[in-house]
């Protein structure tokens, strides 16, 4: 257990922009599970959700680099809030799945020349003598703009993505679950993104990846 407490290279749960963050967001009750909700939603509202900060800079992955940057994709919100709950001595661990993707703009799925989205991030907190999965991805304002009812979390009961959007039509289906780790396996992890996206790992990977870019810049 003591893995999931002290400080790793991408939950950099000691750095003093994650230890202030949680200094400022788990609240006065000392009770764990209402510091770990609190600091989930924290997260899930402080750092934008953006897809298109995906950076092959491993540095990219950890909790202080989303937090200072205000907006980074799954993963490395899941370490922020990992690194926050470490800080705050609520063991913490990483979760990666490949997830199918119903609900998304043409445009990225033809990027990503997918409706796979590999390697997904989640949080796992160990609450009460369980442990809970918590997915504090999605902020509020992206899935008004997609009419999903944002993810809340109890601390109590798990908190992946929903089946279906608010007009029952598909939105997230896991497909294969990778398992949890201490802290995020870099190799496995680009591995298993370049054997999925290859042509994001090649000689035209940093063309595409600045479309992904332009892409979210014109809305």
């Amino acid at each position: 257990m003591q893995s999931y407490l002290t400080p790793s290279r991408f939950i950099d749960s000691d750095h003093p922009q994650v230890i202030a963050f949680a200094e400022a967001h788990r609240g006065a009750d000392r009770d764990p599970v209402a510091q770990a909700v609190n600091l989930y939603y924290a997260v899930r509202e402080a750092v934008r959700y953006n897809p298109y900060t995906f950076s092959r800079d491993p540095a990219t992955l950890r909790a202080s680099h989303a937090l200072s940057h205000g907006e980074s994709y799954c993963v490395p919100k899941a370490t922020l809030l990992a690194g926050c709950a470490r800080h705050c001595g609520i063991p913490a661990r990483i979760g990666l799945a490949d997830v199918r993707n119903h609900l998304s703009t043409p445009r990225l799925l033809a990027l990503l020349r997918s409706d796979v989205f590999a390697m997904h991030g989640y949080t796992e907190l160990y609450l009460d003598g369980r442990w809970v999965k918590a997915t504090p991805a999605f902020n509020q304002g992206l899935c008004e703009l997609f009419d999903v009812a944002p993810l809340e979390f109890d601390g109590r009961h798990d908190s992946v993505f929903h089946p279906f959007n608010r007009q029952g039509a598909k939105l997230m289906e896991y497909i294969t679950d990778h398992g949890q780790f201490a802290d995020v396996p870099e190799a496995f992890f680009f591995e298993h993104l370049e054997k999925c996206y290859p042509h994001l790992f090649g000689d035209q990977a940093p063309s595409l990846l600045g479309d992904m870019r332009d892409d979210l810049s014109r809305g």
